[in-house]
């Protein structure tokens, strides 16, 4: 029996309005909200009839996804949802790296670019206070969101958001684990008190840190979960 389960928009998805593109960003929106685990198989049969799309648009959708790492496709068996490696959590934080002290080195803020990033930080506060892992995580997420944003860049935001979806697959693994993502609403809160003029450079190598801290405690819970856990 499949575990595949997929909440549809309303008025659903239709070939003749929507090409591979749209199929794709409805998909990478759909993991990275964690409604589809890692793992999962894909149907093809029962997606191109609730998205009512045409198999040549799935599957072209199903190739986008592919490249970004977030699906992959096993001979004989199907399409599943990509279970993140060790070596995927490297590829995500180099990527993080340069993207990200990029941000701090090349953009000049300003007050509204920061209000949005703030928006995020209080979310995950208020989060923390009441105990709502989800809301943590989505804040933690939104607020790098925002970070990359600020180089108003659509670029680097698209790209932003294909790391995202695949960061919240390692993050499935982290289930439970509500310590995790609270660290982390206090590093984003003393990162943006950070990012004013004149201290990118302090801001720079607190990003490194915050950086250097999440590899090491993602690659070491991969590691106490095992590949059996991790192929679950």
């Amino acid at each position: 029996m499949s575990d595949f389960h997929l909440t549809l928009p309303s008025e659903g998805l239709n070939v003749h309005a929507y090409g591979p593109e749209s199929v794709a960003n409805f998909l990478r929106e759909t993991i990275s909200a964690g409604r589809i685990r890692p793992g999962a198989k894909l149907p093809e049969v029962q997606l191109t009839s609730q998205l009512k799309v045409s198999r040549h648009t799935l599957r072209s959708a199903f190739q986008i996804l592919a490249e970004e790492g977030l699906v992959e496709r096993q001979p004989n068996r199907g399409v599943f949802v990509h279970t993140p490696t060790a070596d995927d959590i490297r590829e995500i934080y180099r990527t993080r790296r340069i993207v990200q002290t990029g941000v701090v080195r090349t953009v000049d803020l300003t007050e509204a670019d920061l209000s949005r990033l703030w928006a995020a930080v209080t979310s995950g506060q208020e989060a923390l206070e009441s105990g709502d892992e989800t809301t943590m995580a989505w804040a933690n997420q939104e607020f790098h969101r925002e970070f990359v944003a600020l180089a108003r860049t659509r670029m680097l935001s698209v790209l932003m958001d294909q790391i995202l979806a695949r960061m919240r697959l390692v993050f499935l693994a982290k289930e439970g684990d509500g310590s995790y993502h609270a660290e982390y609403v206090t590093r984003n809160l003393d990162l943006a008190r950070l990012l004013t003029p004149g201290r990118e450079q302090e801001a720079e190598a607190a990003l490194l840190d915050y950086l250097d801290h999440a590899e090491s405690q993602l690659l070491a819970r991969l590691d106490e979960v095992g590949p059996d856990a991790q192929a679950r």
